[in-house]
């Protein structure tokens, strides 16, 4: 019987301390895997990303892939990625697992994007700033900017083609644009406004220097009259200064909506080049005006010929010369 409980217990405590040594090298072994294995802590930074925590900004430039970085921390609230390369910004690109960032500020460059795919900045709902500026865009999906509620300004500078222009017309008719309060479209050859809209923004500024802009229609000026708060900047494009102005002309004269009205310049015709836009003369566009003189002189001319024939036909001297 003793012999027994002696046997008990020896088992007992040998299992005890099985257990003891099992939990500790367990916990060891643990350890060491959490040392080992890359886990993204506040101080993580991917490459070749420069991360500023203070300010929550990750700047990554001249990268060689050929992709947008896609592990950015998740405190970070300004991206700025410039010469990836990168051609196609894919739909859901910036919400892993569905999940939402927290930026507010995203700059993509000088990257070579060309193709926007649907739902692309989904997961950016605290957006505020998006810089595209200075790539080749081709194609823009209608639904590009979707889910960009609380977008402020959007950037677009130097970065259409002709095809993408008409489908960015498209692109900005979502709904998630309303708040939307400054609109960068500087240097893409543009011959017109391309918004079909603009009363479904909050537009603040809409910036469309440097472009091919010759005149702006009537149309178009009593919808930029409509909007008080919009401020359009003009300056660089080669204005047509004929009659064909004239709505333009005295929109620029009765409004303060063209803060670089004193530096826009007539590039035709040939006569005006040069000229500044608000020292043109009401008559110089007056399309009526304009149409009178024409048949004016032109009746002018006509009668000086009838007059130089009936002087001709009346003179007795030529009445007998034959013809």
């Amino acid at each position: 019987m003793g012999e027994t409980t002696w046997m008990f217990c020896c088992a007992s405590v040998l299992r005890w301390v099985f257990a003891v040594w099992k939990q500790r090298y367990f916990c060891i072994l643990l350890l060491v895997c959490s040392l080992l294995l890359p886990v993204k802590t506040d101080s993580f930074c991917p490459s070749p990303c420069v991360c500023a925590n203070d300010s929550g900004t990750v700047t990554c430039v001249g990268g060689d892939d050929n992709v947008l970085p896609s592990d950015i921390p998740e405190w970070a609230t300004t991206v700025i990625v410039r010469g990836n390369n990168v051609s196609t910004l894919p739909a859901g690109f910036f919400s892993s697992n569905g999940t939402e960032r927290e930026l507010n500020t995203l700059s993509l460059s000088f990257n070579g994007i060309e193709n926007i795919e649907a739902y692309a900045f989904v997961g950016l709902p605290r957006l505020h700033l998006l810089d595209l500026s200075h790539n080749r865009l081709v194609f823009i999906s209608a639904r590009a900017f979707h889910g960009l509620k609380e977008l402020r300004s959007l950037c677009l500078n130097g970065s259409l083609t002709s095809s993408a222009v008409a489908q960015l017309s498209r692109a900005l008719l979502t709904e998630s644009l309303s708040n939307l309060h400054r609109l960068e479209l500087s240097g893409n050859q543009l011959k017109t406004i391309p918004l079909a809209r603009i009363d479904i923004f909050n537009l603040h500024a809409l910036v469309l220097t440097n472009n091919s802009i010759e005149t702006i229609g009537k149309e178009n000026v009593s919808r930029l009259f409509a909007q008080k708060r919009l401020r359009v900047h003009l300056s660089l494009n080669p204005f047509r200064c004929n009659c064909e102005l004239e709505g333009f002309y005295y929109w620029l004269k009765n409004s303060s909506q063209c803060p670089d009205a004193g530096r826009l310049l007539c590039a035709e015709p040939e006569s005006r080049r040069g000229l500044l836009l608000e020292r043109l003369r009401p008559e110089d566009v007056d399309c009526i005006k304009r149409w009178i003189n024409n048949i004016r002189e032109a009746c002018r001319d006509q009668m000086e010929v009838y007059h130089y024939r009936y002087e001709q036909d009346s003179d007795p001297r030529l009445a007998n010369v034959a013809v």
